[in-house]
Parts: C-alpha cells; structure tokens; sequence
C-alpha cells in the first residue's frame, strides 16, 4: 500500500473525531423522536442494555481491526477487512465500508445543509411572527414539496447543498491533522456550548413563563421514568438496537479508517471508551433535554407523542422559540440550528474520509484528486435525494445504506474478527497499550453476545411480521396462512408489500413505485462497482509486485 503516513496530532484531537463522527444530527433529531415513538422510560432501558452489549464492543472492536489493519498501511476498509483473514473474500467485504459512507454522504450533506440554511434564516428573522402553519410551510417551500409536480426543484435548498459539500470537500482536501482534527477541535466545543445554552434555557422553562402551558421537567419525567414491561417488546429492542447502530456510526467504516492512523502500542481502549461515552452524554443529555421538554412545555405529551418526528426540529421548533421574544429567539434559532450543522459537519466528515482514503488506495491519485472525485460522485448520487425527495428516493438511499448496510457490515466486522481473526490475537489487539484494565467478561460478550444481539437484529428486520406480533405471526404461519411480513420489515420492503399499485407508469408518467426501485437498482449498480473497482485494483497491485491476487 503507498499511502500518505499520515497521522492525528494529538490524543484530544483524536477522541474529539471520533466523538464528532458519533455526533450527529441523530443525536438531537432521531433519538428524541425513537425515545418519544417507543413509549419514553420504555426505550432508556433497552437503549443502554444495547449500549453495553453491542455498542461498547463494537467500538472496541472497530477500532482495533483499524489499528491493526494500520500497521500493514491499510487505510481503507477492503484492507482493513482483509488483515484479519488470509481468504481474498474478506476484501470484498469492505464494500459495505465504502457504499455506506458514499450514499450517506450523499443525502446526508443535503440534510445538514438544511441546518445552515436555517441558521440564515433565523439571522434574518424570515420566522419571526410566523403561525406554526406558516413555519412548516417553510420548511415545505425550502425543498419544494408543495409545488404538486412530480420533481421538487428547491433552488435555495440546492445552492445552500453545494456550499455545504464545498466546505466539506475544502476541510477533507487539508488532510487529516490540519484537515479533519482541526474542525473538531473547533466544531465539537461549539456544539456543546450551543446545546449546553438550550438545555438551560429549556429546563429553567416553567408554565405560565413565556406562552408555556406545562413545566418543561414533564417531558424529561416522560423520558427518564422506567417502564420494566418494555423489556418484553421485541419492537423497543429493535428501536433501541437500530439507534445504538446510528448514533456510534458503528458498521460503517469511519471508526476502522479514523483508529488506522494510530501507531501499534496506542491507546484504543480508553478512547474507543471515552469517544462512546461522550456521544452518549451529547444524545442521552443534551439531546434528550431539548426537543422533548421544549415541545412538552408548550404543546403537551400527547401532542408530542402523536406528531414527533425527524421534521419536528424544522418545522416546529422554530416556532415554539418565537414565544422566547424577539432577541432571544434568534439566538436560539441560531444556537439550535448551528449545533446541527456543527454535529452534522463532523460526521459527515468521517464519512468523506473512507471513501478519500479508498480513492487514493484503487487508483493512486493525490488526496486533492481523491477529494474532487469524491465531490462528483456526491453530487452525482445527491441529485436523486434532492429532485425526487417528494417520490421516496431519500427514503431509499436512508434505508438501505444508513439502516441495512449498517447491520450487515457490523455482523461481518464482529465474525471476522471474534471468530476468524480469533478472540485471543483479537482481545490481545484490544487492550495493547490500553490505559484502562477492561473488564475481561468483555471477551465473552465479544465473541457471543454481540454476534447473537446482531443476527437477532437482523432476523427480527428480514422478517419482522404484521405490528411486530411475532406469536400471531407463528399461529398464522402455522395455521397454513404464511408469514405475515410488516411492510417495514425488509423482505415486505422488497416485494414492497403493503403498495396496492406497484404499477411504474401511468398514462406514460412514472410513479412513486418507478422512483423507488430505479432508486434500489442505482445503489445495486454503486454496490457492485464499489466490489469491482476492489476487484480491479487488488489485481493491479499484486501484478505489480509480481504476485497473485488476494
């Protein structure tokens, strides 16, 4: 491999990386709107249950198989893959490590640049004396969904896009120290004084103060009471299962390349560990303390229950901060949708540096060459997301590439290296240098509990039956009836059960049903272009060092 020796400048920028590669809009969108959907105190248990068992040692794991894969000059996950096995099948593998990052990135970027035009729009005072209905219609005006055509064609959506790629593409061209560790050391410390600002703000609102109609400590009540009868929903676990998978961006690939740029006898062990504790700190606290107690505090727990959501914190928060007055609430307008786009920008970063470090692996270009390809493909695979958002592309592209591709990849990353690689070399790799002593049961949990707490993640998506009923599901398989797929599940996702037309075209128009399989093959094509550029360059290296493909 003739990789750039590059390397993190320090340990705290380091940590701050990877925590900001954890660090996401998930943090303060998805949790709030998973923990509120799944009954509150119901979804804490299981959610910290999935932690310890499966996010822990996934972030040891990940990080290990990168520093190690490191010392052989592997910086991209086929590599990093593949030092764990003498099979060339595990190169393969690697895939998922690049496909996710790439069609992430793609809708990911567009997201995140909804954030900074928020923040512009905050500063200009576009929501001031807006009724809820008009601030939603903002959000609807900004990607065009209201048109009634078939494309959307956000023009303002589109521009603010390419000038969040361009900041994105300009970081990752800097490198990895003066690049990617810089903006962390800078976005992280931003974010949390942004959160840490709300938090107050929110749990000092009482009712009666500023329009509020409840204490804002109601919602926090509705998170943080425990419900035991949740342990038995398979539904909760699942939910908080996926979210641990979102939240520590495990299964995609960032960890593995971020942890191949630190030296043999480094520390993983205490940074994998403090990288995890400080993303769940950000989630579980921060975020847990300001969407919910502040919609709570105004629009009551049923309310919040019924119509949270992703979109919440687009189309509702910023009306909920105009009872704040006129100076207050832009500040926190600007606070809320600037800690976005900074935990935004931070993981889609980590996201950009897998494929970087790919491009420069197959095809021997400059990291500046690697970045610009990086853009056009970005933009290639970004336009889908944003001119069909309206017809399920987006959907697609987060479905299979931030949902399924995680749980596959994470299943393989586990197998590889608890059973191939082998759990004594593989717990040797682990605690190397650590400056921590990690409780060894951790060993068992590796190699047992977490391989079992995947494959049981991933049965329960493939066939997750009709409202997660598994015992009637059973006695209607049996009674001779088949098996009732949900349509979520991902087989019901497939044969897109539940669409009663899955007609492509009517009177010579395409469908929604049209955008989302064309969607479907277009990410199959990536997946396996992804496989033979691997294919590809592997064979041109080893024709160079006069060998045989591995």
């Amino acid at each position: 491999m003739t990789q750039p020796k590059e390397r993190w400048a320090t340990r705290v920028g380091l940590v701050l990386a990877m925590a900001g590669n954890a660090v996401g809009l998930g943090n303060f969108l998805r949790f709030p709107a998973q923990a509120a959907q799944n009954g509150g105190g119901a979804f804490i248990i299981p959610y910290l249950v999935s932690f310890v068992l499966m996010g822990l040692p996934l972030l040891w794991v990940e990080w290990a198989i990168g520093r190690h894969g490191g010392q052989f000059g592997y910086h991209s996950a086929p590599g990093l893959i593949q030092s764990l096995g003498k099979h060339p099948i595990w190169k393969y593998c690697g895939v998922f490590g690049i496909f996710t990052n790439l069609a992430i990135i793609a809708y990911y970027t567009y997201i995140e640049s909804w954030t900074l035009g928020y923040v512009f729009y905050s500063l200009s005072g576009v929501f001031s004396n807006q009724s809820a209905a008009e601030v939603s219609e903002i959000f609807s005006r900004h990607l065009d969904l209201d048109a009634g055509s078939f494309l959307n064609v956000p023009v303002l959506a589109f521009v603010f896009f390419l000038v969040t790629l361009a900041v994105n593409l300009w970081i990752l061209s800097r490198g990895l120290s003066k690049g990617i560790e810089r903006a962390s050391r800078i976005g992280m410390p931003i974010l949390l004084l942004f959160a840490v600002f709300l938090v107050i703000r929110a749990l000092t609102l009482n009712a009666g103060e500023f329009g509020a109609n409840h204490d804002a400590t109601l919602g926090l009540n509705f998170l943080w009471q425990p419900r035991l009868d949740a342990l038995g929903d398979p539904r909760v676990w699942l939910a908080a299962a996926g979210q641990i998978f979102f939240t520590l961006s495990v299964g995609m690939g960032p960890i593995l390349v971020y942890a191949s740029y630190v030296r043999k006898n480094d520390d993983i062990a205490l940074n994998a560990t403090s990288a995890g504790w400080l993303n769940e700190f950000v989630e579980v606290i921060l975020g847990g303390s300001l969407v919910i107690p502040i919609a709570v505090a105004y629009l009551g727990l049923d309310w919040v229950q019924s119509n949270v959501g992703f979109e919440m914190g687009f189309r509702t928060m910023p009306t909920l901060f105009q009872n704040w007055g006129p100076v207050f609430s832009v500040l926190a307008g600007v606070a809320w949708f600037g800690l976005l786009f900074f935990a935004g920008i931070t993981s889609s970063l980590a996201m950009g540096q897998p494929v970087v470090t790919f491009f420069q692996d197959s095809f021997g270009i400059s990291r500046g060459r690697a970045v610009m390809l990086l853009g056009v493909v970005a933009v290639m695979m970004a336009l889908p997301c944003i001119f069909l958002y309206g017809q399920g592309a987006f959907g697609e592209f987060d479905y299979w590439a931030g949902t399924f591709s995680l749980v596959v990849f994470a299943l393989i990353e586990i197998i590889a290296f608890a059973w191939v690689f082998g759990i004594d070399r593989g717990w040797k790799e682990i605690t190397r240098g650590a400056d921590i002593r990690l409780p060894g049961f951790f060993k068992a949990v590796i190699k047992y509990v977490t391989p079992l707490f995947l494959i049981a993640v991933f049965i329960g998506a493939v066939f997750k039956p009709v409202d997660s009923d598994w015992v009637a599901a059973a006695s209607h398989l049996f009674g001779g009836n088949g098996w009732p797929f949900a349509p979520d599940s991902i087989i019901g996702t497939v044969f897109n059960i539940g669409v009663t037309d899955r007609r492509w075209f009517i009177d010579g128009h395409p469908t929604s049903v049209f955008v989302v399989d064309a969607t479907r093959i277009f990410l199959l094509m990536i997946f396996l272009a992804i496989g033979f550029v691997i294919h590809v360059s592997w064979r041109n290296k080893a024709k160079q060092r006069g060998g045989t493909v591995r």
